[in-house]
């Protein structure tokens, strides 16, 4: 969680109470920060490129990887070539859906359908919080569970 808040007793206070209320607990500040990476992330539709020409221009501005996903592709960067491979799919015209610097889990937890459900809800309270800036997660949920989850709820 990136937390701005101008009462840090208040904010874990409330933070601590919404976790309990929703199956989570509070770590100590960066206890588990070690399982991310701070990582440049650009997302592109699969409709807007072909892999070969992404993977090559990528590479080539300073990428780290380009991971291929059901419906688009992720530009891995290190946060310092960043702006350099922004660019360069910008002079390209490959129009990003994403691009922002974030932490990218080391590992990725694969949720069924309970833990997925009230791991959704879990988020969705938090990101609701006036206080919570921007979530990072290491968990996974398929589109068929995601879709089991939403026709639920």
């Amino acid at each position: 969680m990136e937390i701005t808040s101008d009462n840090r007793n208040r904010t874990v206070a409330e933070l601590r109470n919404l976790l309990t209320k929703n199956h989570g607990n509070m770590a100590e500040a960066g206890a588990v920060s070690w399982q991310f990476h701070k990582k440049g992330l650009l997302t592109i539709e699969k409709s807007i490129v072909d892999e070969d020409t992404l993977l090559s221009l990528a590479l080539d501005a300073g990428a780290e990887d380009v991971k291929v996903g059901e419906k688009s592709f992720e530009v891995i960067t290190d946060p310092h070539h960043f702006e350099a491979v922004k660019k360069a799919l910008g002079d390209a015209k490959i129009d990003t859906v994403l691009a922002e610097v974030t932490f990218v889990p080391q590992n990725t937890i694969r949720l069924e359908e309970k833990a997925a459900e009230q791991m959704l809800k879990l988020m969705e309270v938090l990101d609701e919080h006036d206080d919570v800036q921007k979530l990072h997660a290491n968990f996974d949920i398929s589109d068929e569970v995601m879709e089991k989850v939403a026709a639920s709820g």
